[in-house]
């Protein structure tokens, strides 16, 4: 019998009917067709079909080309998510086999240089799994238990490479940066890079694995392209660091103090370049975003984007980047002392700092001020409604409210993960957290910046913070960046964000005029215009 195929679908019919147009839907029959003489009855999807439609990617292929590793996204309704597993095809047969079914995502396939078994990235199944170790795993090509590798390095390993040699993978180790190797029968870390206190990430391996390449960067130096042999010696290819030869910049240096509860804290201090001990100079806090974020002493790092710290450091001011609890580089435990603490753990970190630079007799407890984007947002806005410890304060896309963010975020396991229950469950711990709860105590000077389409930490966020503020009478300005959502992505934008806090802390640390947000500056247009 000829193969055929018979399609009846519904029919729109337009009609005039007394000088009116009107259209008249005509069902659709069912969808039949014939193949190989059999016929097969097909339907039209359901929203539940279409929603657990699958997809294939990251396709590598093994080293004698006879199988594909890849991996698979699927929905899983439970858990509100999409969670991706490893799959392996025969290129000959076609033959798939599922390789892992975690709860949650494993990714990254890599073969072994002998095929035998392919190398992935794992949270292990955890569900709580924001602020806890993501590990490098195996499992053999054919199938079978999975092997985890990297539970001896408390951090979250990045794989790089894998060869003869072993298996290469970078990793944070508080603010530095490195190379490390695994071998992975004995499961012996070792590291490769140098210094101790080396910023290198971005590597490449030539094909015989004797060279690297890679990004390195320092407290003295911008990122450079730099190139090593083994032993591990950097030699750099670029001069990225020429362009601000003629700069006067600030010093960079890591920190330690005991917070609050005992925790030991680090931060980088930029101290101006001309630093007299016996002075007391301005302080400004910045506060990075995450909370899995870190801050590094690296030259500008950070700081030629939202907040200029080398221009007030010129000016005479020291600025403190504080590695509050969360912070990445630090270890799964640290990463989770702020587990149903956020906000009041984060604001012990970033108080203690600055007591412990005041007790040095460095800072002038007068004209300290904070300032920080996203998470870091969150911790300056919950500073400047719970302490009167800052003579000015910049809350960048900052949360304001637990609650509000949760109902609005994109992200709303992410809040789960740190309170550990949704609002109406538990809004004690809601209420805890929120820098609303203790508004009536805000007296801060205080400008909020926010991207108009914020889906990440939603604009009402700022809305309920400025009006919290207005409220009682704080002095408080809000800029909207028009356009952009979490983050300020333009550079004539990001110029303005930057002109903004400028502006802002200069007026309440420094004493200049009061700047007009609604009308700054513009490079090169005279301010009569």
């Amino acid at each position: 019998m000829k193969h055929k195929t018979r399609i009846l679908i519904g029919i729109f019919i337009i009609a005039v009917m007394s000088g009116a147009l009107m259209m008249v839907a005509v069902p659709a029959a069912q969808f039949t067709t014939a193949v190989s003489g059999t016929d097969k009855a097909l339907r039209v999807p359901t929203v539940e079909d279409l929603m657990a439609l699958k997809s294939a990617g990251g396709a590598r292929i093994s080293p004698d080309g006879t199988r594909v590793a890849y991996t698979v996204n699927e929905t899983d309704m439970e858990q509100d998510a999409y969670v991706t597993q490893i799959w392996l095809a025969d290129v000959a047969t076609g033959r798939t086999l599922q390789l892992t079914r975690a709860k949650k995502s494993s990714s990254g396939p890599a073969w072994s240089p002998d095929g035998r078994s392919i190398l992935f990235s794992s949270a292990g199944g955890r569900l709580d799994y924001f602020a806890r170790n993501i590990g490098l795993a195996l499992v053999p090509a054919a199938g079978g238990p999975i092997r985890p590798l990297t539970g001896a390095f408390d951090e979250n390993p990045g794989a790089v490479a894998w060869n003869a040699e072993g298996i290469y993978f970078s990793g944070m180790q508080k603010t530095a940066a490195h190379l490390y190797r695994l071998d992975p029968e004995s499961l012996q870390i070792a590291r490769l890079s140098a210094p101790d206190d080396a910023i290198v990430s971005g590597f490449s391996f030539s094909r015989d694995g004797k060279r690297l390449a890679f990004t390195a960067a320092s407290p003295t130096t911008l990122s450079e392209i730099c190139v090593s042999e083994f032993p591990f010696k950097a030699r750099a290819l670029t001069r990225m660091t020429g362009q601000v030869e003629a700069f006067v910049l600030g010093t960079r240096e890591v920190i330690s103090w005991k917070s609050k509860d005992g925790t030991v804290i680090e931060g980088v201090l930029i101290k101006p370049a001309d630093f007299d001990p016996t002075k007391k100079y301005a302080l400004l806090c910045v506060i990075h975003g995450g909370p899995t974020g870190v801050d590094r002493p690296a030259l500008l790092s950070g700081d030629s984007r939202y907040y200029p710290s080398d221009i007030w450091a010129a000016r005479g001011a020291l600025v403190l980047k504080v590695n509050y609890r969360g912070s990445a580089g630090y270890g799964a435990k640290f990463r989770t002392l702020n587990y149903r603490n956020l906000g009041v753990g984060d604001a012990w970190d970033v108080l203690s700092g600055v007591d412990h630079l005041v007790k040095k007799g460095w800072v002038d407890a007068s004209r300290v001020g904070c300032m920080g984007w996203s998470q870091g947002g969150y911790i300056s806005a919950f500073l400047t409604t719970s302490t009167r410890a800052f003579r000015a304060i910049s809350v960048g896309a900052g949360i304001s409210n637990w609650a509000t963010y949760y109902y609005n975020t994109d992200i709303t396991p992410f809040t789960i993960n740190y309170l550990g229950e949704d609002p109406a469950d538990d809004p004690a711990i809601y209420a805890k957290t929120s820098p609303m709860t203790y508004i009536k105590n805000a007296a801060t000077p205080t400008l909020i910046q926010h991207g108009e389409f914020d889906r990440r930490v939603p604009i009402p966020n700022a809305y309920e913070l400025r009006q919290g503020l207005e409220d009682r009478g704080v002095p408080v300005e809000m800029v909207v960046y028009k356009g952009y959502g979490h983050g300020i992505t333009k550079p004539k934008s990001m110029r303005a964000v930057m002109e903004h806090n400028l502006a802002w802390f200069n007026h309440y640390i420094f004493g200049d005029a009061k700047p007009d947000l609604a009308a700054p500056p513009v490079p090169g247009v005279p301010r009569s215009l």
